[in-house]
């Protein structure tokens, strides 16, 4: 039971580090135009 008390806080930051590292690739474009990158693979140029 003893564990609980280091698990929770240590879940809870690593929920928020998760959601802060979607949350700066949103706003930095990552997820723009995601069907370009696919369409590049198949092109021969």
């Amino acid at each position: 039971m003893d564990i609980l008390y280091l698990l929770v806080p240590l879940s809870v930051v690593l929920v928020f580090i998760v959601l802060g590292i979607f949350w700066w690739a949103l706003q930095s474009g990552q997820f723009d135009n995601v069907e370009r990158e696919g369409e590049r693979v198949l092109r021969s140029d």
